[in-house]
């Protein structure tokens, strides 16, 4: 099993969970978070004043997939968040050597 995190644009969000979706990913985890990589954010004016805007808002969407799904869910993911310019997002895979359901104990990728 894989464990994806994909950290991307906040208005990306509908057209990758439609991607999963679509691909046949059903579970995930969706939460909001605030970061930035190399665009470093930026500066705004609110009543005259000038200030930094060095953390974005992000969406962080976590999915586990048996390792078969792992492509497929990894090009649904960058063909719907993909503009082209900095500030996309990332994602990363990590391998998951166990897998819980609380409701019933059941185990592997059965659990997912």
């Amino acid at each position: 099993m894989q464990k994806i995190e994909a950290i991307i644009q906040p208005s990306k969000l509908d057209a990758v969970k439609d991607a999963l979706l679509e691909a046949g990913i059903e579970g995930m985890t969706i939460l909001e978070a605030r970061g930035h990589g190399r665009q470093k954010g930026h500066t705004e004016f609110y009543r005259g004043r000038e200030y930094t805007v060095d953390l974005l808002p992000k969406v962080k969407i976590e999915i586990v997939v048996p390792d078969e799904l792992k492509e497929k869910t990894l090009a649904a993911i960058i063909g719907a968040a993909r503009t082209g310019k900095i500030g996309d997002g990332k994602i990363f895979v990590t391998k998951v050597d166990e897998a819980i359901r609380i409701r019933n104990d059941e185990r592997g990728e059965t659990a997912l």
